[in-house]
């Protein structure tokens, strides 16, 4: 996996939508299974929400702590 697309999520934030302004990694996981049955939005967006979905579901939300406490 690509460490930018780890940062990407928590430093790229939602452009639009419900959750339009909130961090990709701080949507929350209904949101993200819904997108899944729905179908993620297309391009790098849907790649990150996509990506975001694997990590919730796999529990590996602690791969994101150190990322967020850099400036």
């Amino acid at each position: 996996m690509d460490s930018q697309i780890l940062i990407d999520l928590v430093r790229n934030k939602m452009p639009y939508g419900k959750y339009k302004g909130v961090l990709i990694a701080d949507i929350p996981e209904h949101y993200l299974v819904w997108l899944k049955q729905n179908g993620f939005p297309a391009g790098k967006l849907g790649m990150l929400l996509s990506t975001m979905y694997e990590i919730r579901l796999n529990g590996l939300t602690y791969l994101l702590k150190p990322l967020r406490d850099k400036p």
